[in-house]
């Protein structure tokens, strides 16, 4: 069996404030760790049935890119959850939705 491995790297402040992050995977074709302003890791727990979160930015990510990454994180969630369970329809509404964010959050395309 294959395997790979991802590996998140965070770096604190004197106040455990996120100063810098970096990911880095074995699968990858660049083998050296990136930086990144922020991250959302969701795990699922089928033991509990709830989810494991980890959502981190660095102190010094702006909100404009904030608000970008939530909007992209929310379609990109919409993709997955096509894939994962064919409901186009609710996938339709989650994307009527991001719209919305996006007009309201001012995000320009």
């Amino acid at each position: 069996m294959k395997t790979a491995e991802i590996k998140i790297t965070v770096a604190l402040d004197d106040n455990n404030v996120p100063e810098k992050i970096l990911w880095e995977s074995t699968d990858a074709a660049n083998k050296e760790a990136l930086p990144v302003s922020s991250f959302m890791l969701s795990l699922w727990d089928p033991s509990y049935k709830n989810t494991l979160r980890i959502d981190l930015w660095t102190k010094d990510m702006p909100v404009d890119e904030m608000k970008r990454f939530f909007y992209e994180t929310l379609q990109t969630m919409g993709d997955s959850f096509l894939r994962a369970t064919g409901e186009k329809n609710i996938v339709e509404d989650l994307r009527d939705y991001c719209a919305h964010f996006a007009d309201k959050m001012e995000i320009t395309k």
